[in-house]
């Protein structure tokens, strides 16, 4: 296919945190040693910010380092946190405040933000062109261009293909995105960085990667029910001891809250729905009490990594490098991930700067990793090692108990290393040998269904193009998947993507991919690892506000 080109000196995939703070840096320094750097940066989403979903309280460390100047620029992070509180939920009815000095001291949110993440990332776009940075919203990376074993940029996505796969009219090829390095910043489960994983061999060595699943809702409330500057999170029900998570209630802007769950996708009930657990937390009174009389305006889901730094992969190969959640880079013993992102894209982008600066480029920079290795995310990371696995092993109760002795006691210093090699994919038990769960039916006023929720994420794809979720064998589904675990698809998307339907007397798989938010739990969660998840047409998904 002809295809139109064009050349960079620099091309930057995904328009999240990492990815524009390694576009700012680069023309921070180019500005800086008079030098005309060509940086170019591709985002599938409609807009900058239009996929970006995070809880989040935001450790400004990060953003401080790139760009001092922040508040007087004028960035939407203007809500510090003022109040932190922790709580055991021990079931639907029952809660416990856990007293400030109990918490590990990781999870402490002194000096940090509330904020919405996609409009942090609105203003970083804003920065970004203004300093002349190429940015192309709508035009989703698809494929990886290779020559003579490196990376040598990007195409994007074809628009105008039918769902037959033919040319409609109006169709117009995806571009050659050219540069001499390319910064893979797609997030969580980016599918070309899984691919460059592979054709590297990126993970020799290192453990899989371990996700979670985070659904959250924004909920309009009146003054006298909002708090701003107030953090709550939650532990324990409904969720057993053996399947980690917890819930979170942030009050930040007008009347805004954020409320949240993040479900760990290694739990093994087949019949575990991550979206239902969600809608019946809101239930119990700590956190129904904050709700009260409030309305919900926006919902989405996101996966996000929690395997830390034995997870984390060979970050360079010839041509480009990994960063932000692409990289695996969130603590999630702190359960932050912005400020690791800005600083893993400031890396890169220094790192790339000076090879440009060089008389003989090498192909490979691995100098990043160096870079990376000295800094305050490695060491952070590195405290931090134990967290997850320390779940996996113990549980929540035990585990978080190890969690404050590790982090409050020892600093993060444990004599110890401990490895989770267990893929998420691999934990799920027959369902013969698990309990199904009864679900309560949506209130409408607390909780609801996944239809109605998916509406509030304004997702549009255009119905006649290919389906973007691919099954490598069409057969698993209902053949393996549907008797052994009772096809889980159905229930760990959180946007009603996947159904087991009758048609003709007989079962069928359907796959609704109108619905998906592109949270990339099937790519991740899928028991036969059956499910590949690709991008859809340029500009489709979620649109998501306040997020």
């Amino acid at each position: 296919m002809e295809r139109e080109a064009m050349e960079f000196d620099v091309m930057i995939v995904g328009g999240g945190p990492a990815g524009l703070a390694a576009a700012i840096r680069l023309r921070q320094l180019a500005a800086e040693k008079g030098q005309d750097i060509m940086v170019g940066l591709v985002e599938k989403g409609s807009e900058i910010g239009a996929h970006i979903l995070s809880g989040a309280v935001m450790d400004p460390i990060g953003l401080d380092e790139l760009m001092p100047d922040w508040k007087e620029r004028g960035a939407p992070i203007d809500q510090p946190v003022t109040e932190d509180e922790f709580h055991f939920l021990w079931n639907e009815r029952k809660a416990t405040r856990i007293p400030n000095f109990l918490i590990p001291s990781p999870m402490h949110n002194d000096g940090n933000y509330i904020v919405s993440l996609g409009n942090v990332c609105r203003w970083l776009g804003e920065q970004a062109e203004a300093m002349e940075v190429n940015i192309f919203p709508g035009f989703p990376a698809s494929e990886v261009i290779y020559e003579d074993g490196a990376v040598a940029g990007v195409i994007t996505q074809d628009m105008g293909v039918g769902a037959d796969g033919e040319p409609k009219p109006g169709h117009e090829p995806g571009y050659e995105l050219r540069a001499r390095y390319t910064i893979f910043a797609e997030g969580c489960r980016g599918h070309l960085a899984k691919e460059l994983e592979q054709r590297f061999t990126l993970r020799r060595g290192v453990d899989p990667q371990h996700y979670g699943i985070g659904l959250k809702e924004i909920w309009r409330l009146g003054p006298e029910q909002h708090r701003p500057g107030l953090v709550v999170h939650t532990l324990g029900w409904p969720l057993d001891n053996r399947t980690g998570g917890g819930g979170f209630v942030y009050h930040f802007g007008d009347g805004l809250v954020a409320v949240g769950f993040v479900i760990s996708l290694a739990y093994s009930n087949p019949y575990l729905s991550p979206f239902h657990e969600f809608q019946r937390w809101k239930h119990n009174p700590a956190v129904a009490a904050s709700l009260a009389g409030g309305e919900r305006i926006g919902y989405g889901a996101r996966a996000l990594n929690k395997g830390g730094l034995q997870s984390v992969p060979k970050l360079t190969f010839p041509g480009g490098m990994l960063i932000g959640c692409d990289a695996g880079l969130l603590n999630s013993a702190k359960i932050k991930g912005i400020h690791t992102a800005f600083k893993s894209g400031v890396l890169a982008a220094e790192s790339v700067f000076e090879a440009l600066s060089a008389d003989q480029p090498a192909a490979e920079l691995t100098d990043y990793e160096t870079r990376l290795r000295d800094s305050w995310v490695f060491e952070e990371l590195h405290r931090a090692r134990n967290f997850e696995p320390g779940l996996k092993k113990m549980g929540t109760k035990l585990g978080a108990a190890f969690t404050f002795i590790d982090q409050n006691i020892f600093r993060g210093k444990m004599p110890f290393t401990w490895n989770a090699p267990k893929p998420d994919h691999a934990t799920l038990v027959p369902a013969d040998q698990a309990s199904p769960i009864d679900y309560p039916a949506p209130d409408g006023k607390l909780s609801f269904d996944k239809l109605s929720s998916v509406y509030l994420s304004s997702t549009i794809h255009e119905e006649d193009q290919p389906n973007h979720l691919q099954l490598k064998d069409p057969e698993i589904p209902i053949g393996q998947n549907l008797p052994r675990y009772d096809e889980p698809a159905q229930r760990y998307c959180p946007a009603a993507v996947y159904e087991v339907v009758e048609e003709d007397g007989r079962k069928k798989f359907q796959i609704n991919f109108t619905n998906c938010v592109h949270c990339k739990t099937c790519d991740i969660k899928d028991p036969a690892q059956n499910i590949h998840w690709v991008t859809p047409e340029g500009g489709g998904g979620p649109n998501y506000s306040n997020m």
